[in-house]
Formats: structure tokens, C-alpha cells, sequence
């Protein structure tokens, strides 16, 4: 066998050696108004974990598991699970191409694939990132209701509270700039995230005990609809998987940035995973098909744990979205700031504060409109996530690799960008046929 051919063997490895790899070297071209090259590995993992076991996991239960049943819904738990490690991990290791470190996933594909490939990346990477913020705003804004609800008989409207998420996580993005700035917090968030995270699970399993009434079956009107239903499944589950950001992410890392990036997926892939797939499936167990869209709407007591829940699943809100948008504020803030100067200069600051309040007050505006939370799941995953995860490194792989690797390697690659091209049509129409859906349904001024 080719030694440069071995994958599992690490000849993927692209990144220059440790002479070329010192000082400037491939990133001396480099232009941002964030931090590159400067975290550990073990910072980045630990961000990783925090953030996606957030208050989204509240969610899945539904999402992923009552569309699917046990044995699908398990089955594609793992099978998922693993084809996404594997999809991030090979996107690793084309952090480095010709001897260029790329700390952008659109500046990649246009180096490889041209112009309209980079605003093709650009636009499907936007489009995840602000319709995952309004997915955080609204499961902010869902837990601070529920907070309320166990003061009031008649709590208020979910878009006043969507509006205050939306103010706190304005404060959070200019206290906290940046990715590496965020190093303080992460004690906080792991406290936090495992703290309602073990409540939840003490009282889902005492609700589960006694629910002597739950069914599993799989809701849907008609086969087609199941069908329907199930591509939202697998979206959600994807969403849960991987965040379409990877080579933003592995910027902030310190050489060797490959190997570091490796690391840290190995961290969310065990200690992470195991938590938000231990939520999604003991929640589904303990309430069958009839559990919530947010899964603290179940739980029966005691009152003090279901407002710490919610309490400590909004302020990990806070932390958790600032990964998912942190690529956002870095375009802008490369293009809008003055780079030779510290980003919390009088100036700086002031610029920094025009353009967040942008940011988040037309994301608040548009969420408080239109609150389909399980909606913005599903078409995250679908349109935009699928094939920044799956298609684009396999299409990388072949064109980096495509003269010196064997043919079975490149068919493998082919079939991947086939199969989950035609994944991302089937899970799209699902997704929008769920939004078409509710649009007719929802009133705008409702008590939702």
C-alpha cells in the first residue's frame, strides 16, 4: 500500500514541517482582527463539549428520536455519529494546502475550486451560523418562559423573552470578542453545562419510572409523512454532530494545529457525545412519542429544579451561541476594525458596538417573528450543514489527493458527494414542508 495513501495512518498529514511550521511562515499572509494560533487543544475540546451539550440537547428527544422510533432512532444515533467524525476529521487535515494554512473554510474551497465556490461556502456557512443563533435565541428565550411560568398564571408572550436573550447575548459578544477570549469562561460553562445536565437526568428518570403510559410510536398521518418526518430526524441529529465551522475553529489552535484539531474532535466525540445522546435517548424513554419540543416542559417537580434547569440552560446559552456566530463577528470585525490597533481600543470599541447590536438586533427582530424552534433545527441541518460536513471535504479530498490516490479512494469520496447531495435535497423539502406547515398554522400575536 502507498504510504501517502493511508488514511488511517495519517498521510492526509498536509501541514508543513516543523522548519517551514516556525515563526511566520505559511501565516504571514494572514488577516484577522481575532486571535490565530494560540489555543490548546484541550481549550478548543473543552468548547466543543460545552457547546454542544447547551440547551439544544433539551430539544432532541423530539427531534431526533420521535420521528425515527428505537431502532432507527438509535441506529442512526451511531451511524451518524460516526460518518460525521469521520467527515470533520478528514476535514482536518486540509488545514494546510500547498503550504498555506487556511483559517477560513470559504478562502479553502475558493483556492481549490475558484470564485463562485467561495461565495457558495460563504453563503451556506452564513446561513448556518444565523440560523443557529436564532435557534440559541429561541431556547433562551423558551427557558426564561418557562422560569416564568412557575411565578405566573397567565407568564408572558415568548417573543418578549426572545428579546431579552437577544440583549444578553449582545453584552456577552463585547465582553467577549473573541474565540480565545472565551478561555475564562469555559470552567464556568463546564460547571454549568454538567450541573442541569445531571438534574435533568435525576428527574427525567424519576418521571420515567412512574410514566407507566408512554407509547413509542412513530407519529405521521401517512407513510409519506413518516418519510418526511424522518429526513427532519436525521437533520437534527447531524445538527447535534457538527457545526459546519471546523477550519474556523482549528484557526485559533497552536501548532501542530492538525494534530490539536484531532484531539479536540476525539474529546467531543466521547466525553460530548456521550452526554447530549445520553439526554436525547433517556428524555425519549421516559415520555415516549408525547415529549416535548423542550424538554423541561415535562418534568413534574420539584419546582426548584425546574427553574435551575432553565436558569442555568439560558446562561450556557449565552456561552454556547458565541461559538456558532463567533465566524460572523470575525468577517466583520476584519473588514470593519482597525487591525492595527487592540481590538479594545476607544475606537475599535466603538465599531465593535455598531456592529453587534446589527447583528443580534435584526437576528431578535426576525426570531421573535417567527419561534419554530424544531423548524430552524431541521433546515440548519439540511440546506447548509450537509454539505459543509459531508460533500465539500470529500470534493477537497479528491481534488488535493485525486492524481496520487488509489481509484477505490476516489469512488469512496464520489459516492459520499452523491449520496449525501441527494441527502441534502430529501432532508431540504422536508424541512420546508415543516416551515410551510406551521407558517399556516401560527398566529403571530398567539401566547406561544
Amino acid at each position: 500500500m502507498d504510504k501517502q495513501d493511508n488514511i488511517t495512518g495519517g498521510s492526509l498529514q498536509v501541514e508543513p514541517a516543523s522548519p517551514q511550521n516556525r515563526g511566520a511562515g505559511p501565516e504571514k499572509d494572514l488577516e484577522s482582527a481575532h486571535t490565530i494560533g494560540h489555543d490548546s487543544f484541550g481549550q478548543l475540546g473543552l468548547l466543543l463539549i460545552t457547546s454542544f451539550n447547551c440547551g439544544y440537547i433539551l430539544s432532541f428527544s423530539n427531534l431526533m428520536l420521535v420521528p425515527l422510533g428505537w431502532i432507527w432512532g438509535v441506529t442512526s444515533l451511531i451511524l451518524v455519529g460516526l460518518i460525521t467524525f469521520y467527515a470533520n476529521w478528514l476535514l482536518a487535515e486540509f488545514h494546510f494546502v500547498d503550504g498555506k494554512r487556511f483559517i477560513r473554510y470559504r478562502d479553502l474551497m475558493g483556492h481549490l475550486f475558484g470564485r463562485k465556490m467561495y461565495y457558495v461556502t460563504w453563503v451556506l456557512q452564513f446561513s448556518i451560523l444565523i440560523l443557529g443563533n436564532m435557534g440559541f435565541l429561541l431556547l433562551g428565550g423558551k427557558a426564561l418562559k418557562e422560569i416564568d411560568s412557575q411565578f405566573s398564571d397567565s407568564p408572558l408572550r415568548l417573543q418578549y423573552f426572545v428579546v431579552i436573550t437577544g440583549v444578553s447575548y449582545f453584552v456577552f459578544a463585547l465582553l467577549v470578542p473573541t474565540l480565545s477570549s472565551m478561555r475564562r469562561w469555559l470552567g464556568i460553562s463546564m460547571v454549568l453545562t454538567f450541573t442541569y445536565i445531571t438534574i435533568l437526568l435525576v428527574v427525567v428518570f424519576r418521571d420515567g419510572r412512574s410514566n407507566k403510559d408512554r407509547n413509542y410510536d412513530i407519529i405521521g398521518s401517512n407513510n409519506f409523512s413518516k418519510v418526511m418526518n424522518g429526513f427532519g430526524a436525521i437533520s437534527a441529529i447531524i445538527v447535534c454532530n457538527t457545526s459546519g465551522i471546523l477550519p474556523e475553529l482549528q484557526s485559533t489552535l497552536r501548532k501542530p494545529a492538525i494534530a490539536n484539531m484531532k484531539k479536540a474532535l476525539y474529546l467531543q466525540y466521547s466525553v460530548g457525545l456521550f452526554f447530549y445522546y445520553g439526554v436525547s435517548i433517556v428524555g425519549y424513554w421516559a415520555y415516549g412519542s408525547a415529549v416535548s419540543t423542550y424538554l423541561p416542559e415535562e418534568l413534574s417537580g420539584p419546582k426548584w429544579a425546574s427553574i435551575m434547569i432553565n436558569a442555568i440552560s439560558f446562561v450556557q446559552s449565552i456561552i454556547s451561541q458565541h461559538m456558532f456566530i463567533a465566524p460572523i463577528h470575525e468577517t466583520l470585525d476584519t473588514k470593519f476594525l482597525r487591525l492595527d490597533k487592540s481590538i479594545h481600543s476607544r475606537e475599535n470599541i466603538k465599531n465593535l458596538l455598531l456592529l453587534r447590536a446589527t447583528v443580534f438586533t435584526g437576528n431578535t427582530l426576525v426570531t421573535a417573528a417567527f419561534p419554530f424552534m424544531g423548524d430552524f433545527v431541521n433546515l440548519l441541518g439540511s440546506f447548509s450543514l450537509i454539505p459543509l460536513t459531508f460533500v465539500f471535504p470529500s470534493m477537497i479530498y479528491i481534488q488535493v489527493k485525486g492524481k496520487s490516490t488509489r481509484l477505490e479512494k476516489k469512488v469512496w469520496h464520489g459516492g459520499i458527494i452523491v449520496l449525501f447531495s441527494l441527502l441534502t435535497i430529501a432532508t431540504t423539502i422536508s424541512a420546508i414542508r415543516s416551515i410551510v406547515r406551521n407558517v399556516r398554522q401560527y398566529n403571530l400575536f398567539a401566547d406561544t
